[in-house]
Formats: C-alpha cells, structure tokens, sequence
C-alpha cells in the first residue's frame, strides 16, 4: 500500500475516533478485529469495490476503453450487421476490441449470465428483465420467393395469397423459426418443418430450387442479394413483419456506463450507413 505503519496506525486511530468506534483490539501479541470492527468490515470491503470500479469507469470516460470485449451475436444477424459497425467503433476506440462469437439467443443469455459474453446483441424479444437492455433498431423480414413461383411477378403479396404457402425456416434453436411460426400461424402458411435450414444461406437456396418461399431479415437481403435473378424479394400488403434488436448486459458489469454509450454509437453509426435497411430506435 505504500504507507509506513505509524501513519497507517494513526489513520486507523482517526477513523476510530471520527466513528466513536473501537474497530480494533490491541493485545501484547497483536492486533484483531473488535465485534464491531467484524461488523463494518463486509461494508468497507462493498465500499472498496465500488471505489475500483467508480476509478475504471472514470478511467474509461477519460481515455476511452482499452480492453477486449467478448460480443456475442446470432448467426442471423452478425455477419450482416458487424461489418458495417465495427470498422467504425474501431475509428473511435481505437484501444477497443472486440471478440465476437455466433450463438442462438437462448444460449446468447446462458452465455451472458455466466460470464462468458461481456454483452450481446439479441431479439428484444425475450431479454431477461435482470438484463440492462438498450434498444438499437429494428429489421424488416422480406418474403423471398423463386423466380418461377406464381406471385413472383407481384411486389405486394396479399395476406390471404399466403394461405397454403410453403414456408422454408431455420431450426428451432433459433428465435427467428419461432418468429416465421407465428407468421405462419397468422396467415395460415404452412411451415417445412421436415426442410428446416441450417444457415440464411441455406434458405436462399432451397428457395432457388423451389422448395418453398422463405422470410428472410433484411441485413441478409441487402447485404447478400445483390440482383438475385433466380430470386424474386417482395412485402406483405399492409402487414409489415418486424424483428427488433437490442444491445445487453449485466447489470452488475464494471462497463455499464461505457456500454450505455457505446449502445448510442451503434445506434448512431447504423442510422448513419444503414437507415434505407432498418428504423433505428430513437430514445
């Protein structure tokens, strides 16, 4: 600690006398905590801690953050969305680092209740309340269909023209096949459970050969499809189909504060490069 015993002692003796305490007994073979001593000490420990973490918040705020930090992201999203965001962040921070990794968002959760994620981007939809959530935009689903289907030529599909249809999802790990049953449920579609894709780009191409007609997000539309001429991409008349995304973490993390501000650069950054694709939520 770099203090020499008798200032120690004489910071102590001050302490005792500001509390009106004996947090000491002193004995001819040493020194131990007093009862009252042992009681204030789980406080002085809570109050050590707060202060470390009050310093590496004030450290952070003064010369920006220079650790790694372990994102975790869905496979649905991730590819389509961080190539546009953290070359970014990087030009702000360039310290920052960040060490991303693809799950489902139910292990996305596990994942960040047990330390293994510093924060993760998920479906609103879901989040546990004991979370910090910070919302950040929200994602059209586009309905994708083969070229020689018979809507193909239609830009606006009619709800009801939906009925019967064929609809190709992912696996049941993910919280987009639960979003597309809903859809289907809704419309009276019928989902392939028995052509359930491993990937988006699985999907696209399961539609390519005509297997069924396929939701797909539209990051994945704008970022993969470019001029899909074995593919047609239209909307559902007057039903938009919505996904929304949010940025979480613990609530006990010592970079709350930092990651409060970094969910406002994300939601800067993505009106900035990508408010044709998605609506970014506006606190």
């Amino acid at each position: 600690m770099h203090i020499s015993q008798p200032t120690l002692t004489n910071q102590i003796i001050k302490l005792e006398e500001g509390l009106g305490l004996k947090l000491f007994e002193r004995t001819r073979n040493g020194t131990m905590l007093s009862p009252d001593g042992r009681e204030l000490l789980t406080h002085a420990e809570h109050i050590l801690q707060t202060m470390t973490e009050f310093q590496s918040v004030a450290r952070e705020l003064a010369q920006g953050p220079r650790t790694t930090f372990k994102l975790g992201i869905p496979p649905t999203l991730g590819p389509y969305l961080l190539p546009f965001v953290l070359p970014q962040l990087h030009q702000l921070y360039d310290k920052l680092k960040f060490y991303v990794r693809e799950s489902a968002p139910s292990e996305l959760h596990t994942g960040l209740y047990k330390g293994e994620y510093d924060l993760i981007i998920s479906p609103l939809a879901g989040l546990p309340n004991d979370f910090i959530v910070e919302p950040l935009f929200t994602e059209p689903l586009k309905l994708v269909l083969s070229s020689e289907h018979p809507m193909s030529k239609d830009l606006l599909i009619q709800p009801k023209d939906l009925k019967g249809q064929r609809i190709l999802t992912l696996e049941d790990k993910h919280h987009f096949h639960h979003q597309v049953l809903d859809i289907c449920n809704e419309l009276g579609a019928e989902l392939q459970r028995d052509y359930e894709g491993t990937s988006l780009d699985t999907l696209r191409q399961m539609v390519v050969m005509g297997m069924g007609a396929a939701f797909l997000p539209g990051l994945y539309v704008h970022s993969e499809m470019h001029n899909p001429e074995s593919l047609h991409v239209c909307e559902i008349k007057n039903k938009p189909i919505l996904r929304q995304h949010a940025l979480a973490w613990r609530n006990t993390s010592p970079s709350r504060v930092f990651f409060r501000e970094l969910a406002d650069r994300f939601r800067r950054i993505i009106k900035a490069r990508l408010s044709h694709v998605v609506d970014v939520y506006i606190p």
